[in-house]
Parts: structure tokens; C-alpha cells; sequence
């Protein structure tokens, strides 16, 4: 099939993979997170730091750590060294360089490809976020989010700062939340919950989270926006993604007037003006969760 014609048009469901190998392993990189893949640098080893870096390289006037997938998956070293790339990615407001193994090209996939690991799955799946289905084989879908806050916790969503937004009366309200990494929404759940939102009913893809919307909408006997008063949703989740999740609510006339917050790492300029295109209400970068609340205690407040 041949995609070099087809526009990754805004809320269509299909995200771009760059395909790369660690190990015996195949796995992808959302290009949204990609910002170059360069070839490896002199890495300058640092003192007590987690078992996953390897040190840091200086890109530019930039000092980047750079972490081994092959210690994160438990793969053996590069037996091809000559082959290893650095992917230098930006997530969480940070930039991090993967050492992988090689890297072989970008596919155009949909997120409709994309399957959820099984939760019993252990070793490399454990850092996974879907398994891509494509004609020569499968892929994983690593969860780099989850990779960069175990090595850094503080990178990750932080209950102690809400603390400086004080008492507000939230917990009549009603949210939905999609968010496909199982520790984000532990952590979502927890801070939204400390910060007084109580009722919040998560979903682990945008596709759950539709089909119960949906099925709201679809109860004539209800309004909907009494039943659910805002919705806040990743950008990256297997079958359905929240771009594409921001439109369908926005095309729905009985759901057109849902407050939708994208809650995303992946908040770059461009994607900030699909996430308008498509109609959300605000958007906010990983892990601002004060922002978050400020944020949600605006809309429906």
C-alpha cells in the first residue's frame, strides 16, 4: 500500500511509528516524540544514576541522558555497535536520548492496529503500551512515559503541588478520563481525587471511553452533560487516539458542549493547533497537574 499520498489529516485515527530494533526485539516511537535520530556520541558517564542511563551526551549546547533500552528490556548489548542510533525524544517537557540497536523505517499505521498487552504480560511488555499488527510481523508500542518517570519519579504527576490551589467544592462534578498507561492514571486518579474531584470514571483508550460517551448520548431519556461534566484525555492510546476521541464528541450534538482537556506530554506547537482543529477545550503538557485542575475548575466550575 502505498501512503505517500495520504495526508495525516487532523482526528483521523492514524499516527506515524518510527521502527526500531533493540535486541532480538522490533518496537516503535510515535514520530511526534522523535526530535532527530543521530548517531551515537562520546557518552560522559554519571555518578549515582539510575541503572537505566548511561550517562550524558552534549547535543548542540543541549546535555541530554541518554538511556539503554537494551538494560530497560533486559536484552544483551549491541553485537552490531557500528548499526546503534540515538533517538532523541522529547516527552514530559524533557529530552532524553533512547540508545536502541538500529533503526529501520516509519510506518503509517491507525490506532485501530494497535492492541492493549495482555496485563499479565511481564519483561519488555511490561513497558509496553500496544502491540502493533502489520504483514510482516508485530511490533511493540514501548511506553516511554513510564520508562522516563521510573528512572525520575519527579518527572512524572506530583500530588504535593496541588496543595497551593487550597479547598474547592468538587466533588459534585462528574469526569471521564482516557489514559492508556495504567501508572498515569493511578497518579491522575490519586491528584484529582486530592484535589477534591472524586467522581472520576477512567477508561484505558479513547475507544472505552467513546463507546460509554456514546452510549450516554444515545439515552434520550438523559442528558448527558448532566451525567458526565468533563472529559480529559491522553493524545497516544491503542484504538482509538484523543484527537480522533475530541472530534467524535464534538461532531455529536448532544455532546458537542462537553468540556474536552487534552492531557498529553506530546502538547508541541503543531499539535496544539490539531488539538484546536478538532475542538478541544484546553490543553495541557504533562505533568502540569496544577494547570490541570486551574484548568478543569474553569470550565465546569
Amino acid at each position: 500500500m502505498n501512503n505517500d499520498k495520504i495526508l495525516l489529516e487532523t482526528g483521523t485515527n492514524e499516527l506515524e511509528i518510527v521502527m526500531f530494533h533493540v535486541g532480538t526485539g522490533l518496537f516503535g516511537i510515535n514520530v511526534l516524540k522523535v526530535r532527530e535520530i543521530i548517531n551515537p556520541l562520546p557518552i560522559t558517564e554519571t555518578p549515582n544514576s539510575h541503572s537505566y542511563i548511561e550517562g550524558v551526551i552534549r547535543l548542540r549546547q543541549e546535555v541530554i541522558p541518554v538511556v539503554d533500552l537494551s538494560k530497560v528490556l533486559n536484552f544483551p548489548p549491541s553485537n552490531q555497535p557500528e548499526q546503534d542510533k540515538f533517538i532523541i525524544s522529547e516527552l514530559n517537557q524533557v529530552k532524553v536520548a533512547f540508545h536502541v540497536h538500529s533503526v529501520t523505517r516509519i510506518h503509517r499505521i491507525s490506532w485501530q492496529q494497535i492492541e492493549k498487552p495482555s496485563q499479565l504480560s511481564q519483561g519488555e511488555q511490561a513497558q509496553t503500551i500496544g502491540i502493533v499488527k502489520m504483514d510482516e510481523g508485530m511490533a511493540l508500542l514501548l511506553d516511554f512515559e513510564k520508562i522516563v518517570v521510573d528512572i525520575s519519579p519527579e518527572s512524572g504527576v506530583n500530588v504535593e503541588s496541588l496543595k497551593v490551589l487550597g479547598p474547592r467544592q468538587r466533588s459534585i462534578k462528574n469526569l471521564v478520563a482516557a489514559e492508556d498507561s495504567a501508572i498515569l492514571r493511578k497518579l491522575l486518579s490519586d491528584t484529582l481525587a486530592e484535589a477534591g474531584y472524586d467522581n472520576v470514571r477512567f477508561f484505558e483508550n479513547g475507544q472505552a471511553a467513546w463507546e460509554f460517551l456514546d452510549s450516554l448520548a444515545n439515552d434520550t431519556s438523559k442528558n448527558p452533560l448532566e451525567e458526565v461534566n468533563l472529559l480529559i484525555t491522553d493524545l497516544e492510546m491503542p484504538q482509538m487516539d484523543g484527537h480522533h476521541l475530541t472530534l467524535k464528541v464534538k461532531e455529536n450534538p448532544r455532546l458537542s458542549d462537553l468540556p474536552v482537556v487534552i492531557f498529553s506530554s506530546l502538547i508541541t506547537d503543531d499539535l496544539f493547533h490539531k488539538g484546536e482543529k478538532v475542538g478541544a477545550s484546553a490543553q495541557i503538557s504533562k505533568p502540569e497537574i496544577v494547570q490541570l485542575v486551574q484548568k478543569i475548575d474553569e470550565l465546569i466550575l
